[in-house]
């Protein structure tokens, strides 16, 4: 008896147990509905205590939005722009009317970047390099969102052998080179890849996407 009753727990177990397992699809409708050819990227916002830290993001973004099909207005063109027009920082760029970058630019479509942490993390034994924040494309036409995602790159110092006094050098060693050599950016691309080519959420390919065929 006992037995027939598990056996009649069973099926709901696994019914509760599916619907936590269950991943919503990202809801891509508002980007094939605009379809965007081009897009603009405003310098980052940024909330983390790097000073450099939008600028050097900056550096890092327009090579994957073109590989994905979309054509990205120069960075380094549009930042100039908007500080001899008034604008000199990231918080008074990203606060620009839409309709606006769509009657003096252009643009299809707007991505904002908002940085939370950037930067080397240090401790004892280990170290890592570390790029958290997110991304959200919007139509400067309707002012919606057409995608977001979250942009997480970290680059770990592995320690290997040599026990702890060689756990210790290795970090010290690793700091060193770190103030000198900035693994920002490269963090920073990882998690650009990460956002861009997600299979659950990953940015859709625009009207100039050619993929390698090998």
């Amino acid at each position: 008896m006992f037995r027939n009753k598990m056996l009649n727990f069973l099926p709901a177990i696994f019914l509760i147990l599916s619907g936590c397992a269950t991943v919503k699809p990202y809801d891509y409708s508002a980007l094939r509905e605009a379809a965007p050819r081009s897009i603009l990227v405003i310098p980052p916002l940024n909330n983390s205590v790097e000073v450099n830290a939008s600028y050097s993001y900056l550096s890092t973004i327009s090579v994957p939005l073109a590989e994905k099909g979309y054509y990205v207005f120069p960075v380094s063109v549009i930042d100039t722009f908007l500080k001899q027009n008034g604008l000199p920082t990231p918080a008074e760029m990203n606060a620009i009317p839409l309709d606006k970058i769509r009657e003096h630019i252009g643009a299809d479509a707007v991505l904002y970047v908002t940085l939370d942490d950037w930067g080397q993390k240090f401790s004892v034994l280990s170290s890592s390099t570390v790029v958290r924040g997110s991304v959200k494309l919007v139509s400067t036409k309707t002012g919606n969102t057409l995608w977001d995602a979250p942009i997480n790159g970290v680059l770990n110092s592995n320690n290997s052998g040599g026990g702890l006094l060689g756990a210790l050098v290795n970090a010290v060693v690793t700091q060193i080179i770190g103030s000198v050599n900035d693994q920002t950016p490269i963090a920073a691309r990882i998690a650009n890849n990460r956002a861009f080519n997600s299979k659950k959420r990953g940015l859709l390919p625009g009207p100039y996407y050619f993929p390698n065929k090998k």
